[in-house]
């Protein structure tokens, strides 16, 4: 018997489809069905390597999470990675196939739904339920044609779908009624109901306006979800700018300040989400304002490290880090900010845009030449300077070489070290992302960036309440009766 599905679209991008689908995941995994979620097409800089060894976006992996299964490439067949503001990486089946503008990608577009359809098939062989997740909103009418993200997808496979509007964006309203208005009569007659995202207040103001859309649209409300405050999940490509935690119960009350250049292609940034949640963690992004001082400075993961590292130069951060480093701060890069931190960065075949060459920060004895082939896999090992386990994964096009790698910052299970620490132990290294996701780890590197006493801190078993906390609201708010029943 294949599996049922239900799709979820929202009526504008970051309107709380991912967090909505990995809390029905929850939900139906509770309830003893095997449930898997699933994006036909996805762009997102946050993604994950999968169980078998290919690479899906990082909502995908949370949700497998949140539905108790192994994240695999068949949760998300394609995978575009931005890399210029008009082009992108195209990831088919976990595997990068190039860069293409959107003339190409559209071009393209035959090939990749016959992998959205193959990997829908399989999991329709494997699982009960599959809740799938849309891209954007079906409203964008200009990309209608050719679409295999949003209502394209849904009428090839035939599946209803449930719309979710964002009232924190304003105008909750109109979203819901303009979205439906711009569908074809196929496409409108297929959205089964509507839910309403991220609520603070009285209800009982917001159900006139409920009312009266049910009426005008002829579809009904399946509820209103609640605003989650500190509702920390790995966001599919947005970043929250909030910092860490408001207050530290230990005695010294002893925070460390942390900070992360928001570059223009940050990737990844899914990394500092144990940092954002620690106690005794301040974390900071900054984008154009004039950095202020922090204990560690982390250079994160980029798509395009040549055009970041210019973009750093630009707004003085080479001397920033300068005058951080001479005042006793620490320095950690992780994948692309691990090439910033040495000599030079090549790109001879052009993989990131222009070929050339661009001179490093220079803090690291190693050169980084960017190759087509893509590393992926998922590492475990032990810090090289301390007694603590680590695990993460690696995403990266650019191999490193030099003396700086002597001196490792990891020594991987499979023998082979990873990353680099300076003479002086105050400038680290590493490609692994997911670093702070190990308590051990965690504990043993906010030590080095100086923290006297780090406690311990297991953001995993955090995530794991957080999708609880979520599934709980979920179900007191929804009619999930009426929502789901499609798949009975």
């Amino acid at each position: 018997m294949s599996a049922r599905a239900l799709m979820i679209q929202g009526t504008t991008s970051d309107a709380g489809k991912s967090t909505l689908v990995a809390g029905l995941c929850r939900i139906l995994r509770r309830r003893g069905v095997r449930v898997a979620p699933f994006k036909p097409q996805n762009m997102a800089l946050n993604s994950a390597v999968g169980a078998d060894g290919g690479e899906l976006g990082r909502a995908q992996a949370l949700q497998a999470q949140a539905a108790g299964i192994a994240p695999t490439v068949d949760l998300n067949p394609v995978l575009l990675k931005p890399s210029t503001d008009r082009s992108a990486q195209v990831i088919l089946h976990g595997r990068p196939v190039g860069n293409m503008d959107a003339a190409e990608f559209h071009r393209f577009k035959p090939r990749a739904l016959e992998a959205v359809l193959s990997s829908f098939r399989k999991l329709q062989g494997a699982y009960d339920v599959i809740i799938v997740e849309g891209a954007g909103s079906p409203a964008e009418i200009n990309l209608r044609e050719g679409d295999i993200a949003n209502m394209g997808f849904a009428e090839a496979v035939d599946c209803p779908v449930a719309l979710v509007a964002d009232i924190e964006r304003g105008g909750v309203f109109a979203h819901i009624a303009g979205t439906l208005a711009l569908l074809s009569d196929s496409e409108r007659a297929r959205v089964s109901g509507f839910l309403i995202n991220r609520f603070r207040g009285d209800l009982r103001l917001l159900e006139p306006g409920i009312e009266w859309l049910s009426r005008h649209t002829g579809k009904p409300s399946f509820g209103v979800l609640p605003y989650l405050s500190d509702l920390r999940l790995d966001a599919e490509d947005s970043l929250s700018r909030q910092e860490g935690d408001a207050g530290d119960s230990s005695p010294t009350g002893q925070r460390l300040r942390v900070l992360v250049p928001l570059i223009p292609k940050i990737s990844n940034h899914t990394d500092f989400e144990p940092l954002a949640a620690h106690p005794q963690v301040a974390l900071c992004y900054v984008a154009e304002q004039a950095p202020p001082p922090a204990d560690l400075v982390i250079l994160p993961g980029s798509k395009s490290v040549r055009a970041d590292l210019e973009w750093l130069r630009e707004r003085g951060w080479a001397e920033y880090l300068e005058r951080h480093l001479r005042y006793g701060g620490r320095v950690l890069g992780i994948c692309g900010g691990l090439q910033m931190l040495g000599r030079s960065i090549l790109d001879p075949e052009g993989i990131e845009g222009t070929p050339g060459e661009s001179a490093g920060l220079r803090w690291l004895e190693l050169v980084t030449t960017l190759l087509p082939a893509k590393q992926l896999r998922n590492v475990s090992g032990r810090l090289a300077f301390a007694d603590a386990s680590v695990r993460g994964y690696e995403i990266h096009m650019g191999e490193s070489r030099g003396p700086a790698l002597e001196r490792p910052a990891v020594r991987l299970d499979n023998g082979v070290s990873d990353g680099a620490l300076s003479a002086d132990e105050r400038i680290l290294g590493t490609y692994l992302h997911g670093i702070f996701e190990d308590p051990a780890a965690c504990a043993a590197l906010l030590r080095w960036a100086g923290l006297s006493e780090p406690r311990a801190f297991d953001h995993a078993a955090r995530r794991e309440q957080m999708l609880d906390r979520l599934a709980d609201a979920i179900e007191a708010s929804v009619d999930l009766a009426r929502m789901l029943e499609p798949l009975a």
